[in-house]
């Protein structure tokens, strides 16, 4: 059974329709149709059907897919797997948020590098959903994601992922806020700042609210944790911010305590992809060494979301 074109299988699995095939893999639609057309008479099996003037998968063309996600990354396990004692060496692309870039990756790196010069770390800043369509896409080798406990993230099954971090995340206001247990009802009528290139934050915030018996009134979408303080203190809203992390003046972070907020910081991978030598290198040093997740050093100066 062709690799190949369980790939393309796959992809049309979750992208619905041939033409959309052949974009992502530069290929044309009468290829991709030809090769799946293969696929079923290797299989023995019809794979597709009309729906309209688009294809769908059969039963049996499901069930094949589901089949493609652990064939493709038994072969890809395989195939990284073939020397596993070789000195780690290429090209490792990492994505991820800035926090868990400044707290987890850069700590690492000198010392990677001084014992394996050979591989070479390329770092953009990503958020969660970002990070995970192009791990998907095999665009990245290692994606540094979060999420909370009011907003868990949903994994794609070729995707999986190692706890780091955790940590506690308030309600940050003006110093000049009562101090105490928070009464979230009482800033049912405050502006909210959430993340804007990630739906974690206003998930999170959202369910609180929900809990509290209000709909917050979300107007500001702002990644950096220190222009959500910058207007926090300028009196544009309140929103959520690490309990741990230092403050500047004009801020400070109430604890939530029913429900709390905690955020944890994951390594993710594609399955089966682990074993390759620079990327099994970094998550070695990335993955906590206690049962109970550690909670991070925030670097200074501030810190970016």
């Amino acid at each position: 059974m062709d690799t190949r074109r369980l790939q393309l299988l796959l992809a049309l699995s979750r992208l619905g329709s041939m033409r959309a095939v052949a974009e992502s893999h530069h290929l044309t639609t009468s290829t991709v149709s030809a090769q799946i057309a293969a696929l079923a008479r290797e299989t023995g099996t019809r794979l597709i059907e009309p729906d309209g003037r688009r294809v769908r998968l059969t039963p049996a063309g499901r069930r094949l897919a589901d089949h493609a996600v652990e064939i493709l990354a038994a072969v890809d396990a395989a195939r990284l797997d073939l020397d596993p004692d070789a000195d780690p060496a290429g090209t490792l692309r990492v994505g991820g948020f800035a926090t868990g870039i400044r707290v987890s990756l850069l700590p690492i790196l000198t010392e990677l590098t001084r014992r394996h010069p050979a591989i070479d770390v390329v770092i953009s800043e990503y958020e969660p959903i970002e990070a995970f369509a192009m791990l998907v896409d095999d665009d990245l080798d290692l994606a540094l994601t979060y999420d909370y406990n009011l907003a868990p993230a949903s994994l794609n099954p070729v995707l999986e992922a190692v706890a780091l971090w955790s940590t506690a995340w308030g309600l940050g206001v003006p110093t000049d806020e009562p101090e105490g247990p928070v009464d979230l009802a009482s800033y049912a009528d405050r502006t909210w700042i959430v993340n804007s290139r990630n739906t974690a934050d206003e998930d999170a915030v959202r369910t609180l609210g929900a809990m509290a018996g209000f709909t917050p009134r979300i107007a500001h979408q702002i990644d950096s944790l220190d222009l959500v303080e910058e207007l926090i203190v300028a009196g544009y809203g309140v929103g959520l911010l690490p309990r741990d992390r230092p403050t500047s003046d004009g801020v400070k972070v109430l604890r939530l305590t029913d429900p709390t907020v905690v955020l944890t910081a994951y390594a993710v991978t594609r399955a089966g992809r682990s074993t390759w030598p620079p990327l099994r290198a970094v998550v070695d040093r990335l993955r906590p060494g206690a049962d109970d997740l550690p909670q991070p050093a925030w670097p200074r100066p501030q810190a970016r979301r």
